[in-house]
C-alpha cells in the first residue's frame, strides 16, 4: 500500500512539472513568435504551426534530459534551445503534410497549415520557422560561442541531407515498394531518430557533458526513434490520434511486414535498450519516467 501510494505521489508530481514546462514552453514559443498584423498569413501559419496544441515529446526531452545531467533548471538559454527543437519539429511536419508529400488533412485534430493557410503559405512558413530555429540557437544565453557553434551544427545535421530530408525523401520514393526490414530502420532513423539526437546532444552541451555520456544519449536517441516510429505506424488505423488514418495503406512499414504483434515486440525491446543507454544520467530518472509514462499511455489508447 505503501509503495502505491509513493507511486502514485511521484505520477501526480511528475505530471505537474510536466504541465509546467509545456505551459512555460507555450509562453516562450509565443514570445519568440509574435502575432504580426492581419495580412501577416506567414507569420499566422508559423505561429498555428508551432503554438498549436501538441505533445512537445521533443523539447520536453530536452529539458528533462538537461536537468537529468545535472544542469541548473534556471540556466538562461534552456528553454529557449528547447522552442528551437520545437520549430524544427514544426516546421518539418508543415513539409509533411503538403500535397506533394504525404497531402494530410489533419494534424494536432486540426486542419494541416495547407489547408488553412494555401501550400505556397505553409512552405514558407516552414523555411522561416526553421530559420527562425536556428537564431535562436545561435543566440542562446548561458552557452559558450563553441557549445552554440555545436548545438547549430547538431540541428544542421538532423534536418539536412543526412537527416530529415533524406528520411522523407526515402520514405516518398521507397515506401510504396517492397524494403527489407533493414531498409525500413535506416529511414526511420532518418526521419525519427536524427532529430531525438539532435534534441538529446543539445540537452548535453548545455549540461557541459562528457562525450562518454553524448555517445550513450546517441545510442539512446536511436532506440528512442525506432520505438517513437513503431508507435507511429501502429497507430496508423486508429482514430483519435489528431492525424489522418490509414495513410500508411500500401506502404512498406515493418506492420506490414512483421505484423503488429512482433512490431510491438519489437517497440518494447527499443524501449528496454533506450532504458540501458539512458542510465548515463545519473542525477535524476525524470526522463527515464517520462519515456516509460509517455509510451505506456499512447499504446493504451489502441490495445
Amino acid at each position: 500500500m505503501t509503495a502505491t501510494i509513493t507511486n502514485a505521489k511521484e505520477s501526480l508530481s511528475q505530471e505537474s512539472e510536466l504541465r509546467a514546462l509545456r505551459d512555460a514552453l507555450h509562453q516562450r514559443l509565443d514570445q519568440l513568435l509574435p502575432a504580426g498584423g492581419e495580412r501577416d498569413r506567414v507569420g499566422a501559419a508559423m505561429r498555428e504551426g508551432a503554438l498549436a496544441p501538441g505533445k512537445r515529446i521533443r523539447p520536453l526531452l530536452l529539458l528533462l534530459a538537461a536537468y537529468d545531467l545535472g544542469c541548473d533548471k534556471n540556466h538562461p538559454g534552456l528553454l529557449d534551445l528547447a522552442c528551437a527543437v520545437e520549430m524544427v519539429h514544426a516546421a518539418s511536419l508543415m513539409l509533411d503534410d503538403i500535397p506533394c508529400m504525404d497531402n494530410a488533412a489533419l494534424r494536432r485534430g486540426r486542419p494541416t497549415i495547407h489547408r488553412q493557410f494555401g501550400q505556397d503559405v505553409a512552405i514558407l512558413a516552414a523555411v522561416a520557422l526553421l530559420s527562425n530555429a536556428f537564431g535562436v540557437v545561435a543566440g542562446a544565453e548561458g552557452l559558450s560561442d563553441a557549445c552554440r557553434a555545436q548545438a547549430v551544427a547538431e540541428l544542421s545535421a538532423a534536418v539536412g541531407l543526412q537527416g530529415l530530408v533524406q528520411g522523407q525523401f526515402r520514405d516518398l520514393n521507397e515506401g510504396a515498394t517492397a524494403r527489407s526490414e533493414e531498409a525500413i530502420a535506416d529511414t526511420n532513423d532518418l526521419k525519427t531518430s536524427m532529430l531525438f539526437s539532435a534534441t538529446l546532444q543539445i540537452a548535453a552541451l548545455a549540461a557541459d557533458a562528457t562525450p562518454a555520456v553524448r555517445q550513450k544519449l546517441g545510442c539512446f536517441a536511436r532506440d528512442l526513434g525506432q520505438a517513437f516510429q513503431l508507435l507511429d505506424d501502429l497507430a496508423d488505423g486508429c482514430s483519435g490520434t489528431g492525424k489522418d488514418i490509414n495513410k500508411d495503406a500500401g506502404k512498406s512499414t515493418l506492420v506490414a511486414l512483421l505484423g503488429a504483434e512482433a512490431v510491438r515486440s519489437r517497440l518494447h525491446e527499443h524501449l528496454h535498450s533506450a532504458d540501458q543507454h539512458l542510465s548515463v544520467c545519473q542525477h535524476g530518472l525524470a526522463t527515464r519516467r517520462f519515456m516509460h509514462s509517455w509510451f505506456s499511455q499512447q499504446l493504451a489508447t489502441f490495445s
